[in-house]
């Protein structure tokens, strides 16, 4: 599951395309790993709390 991209590709590339940019290659694949890093401190957040559930206060 490390590898899995957890982003709509073609969804951030419309946004970014709105925005007036181009998406390059590398993006898709660092927004993923932005996106792994911000889930794992969320369910860090949650178990130190002692809940199974994320919620949007852990993120």
């Amino acid at each position: 599951m490390s590898d899995d991209i957890l982003v709509v590709q073609s969804k951030v590339k419309e946004f970014i395309k709105g925005k007036g940019c181009q998406t390059s290659a590398t993006a898709i694949d660092a927004l993923s790993n932005k996106v792994k890093e911000l889930l794992n401190e969320a369910v860090e957040r949650a178990k130190s709390n002692n809940r199974a559930t994320v919620k949007d206060r852990d993120i």
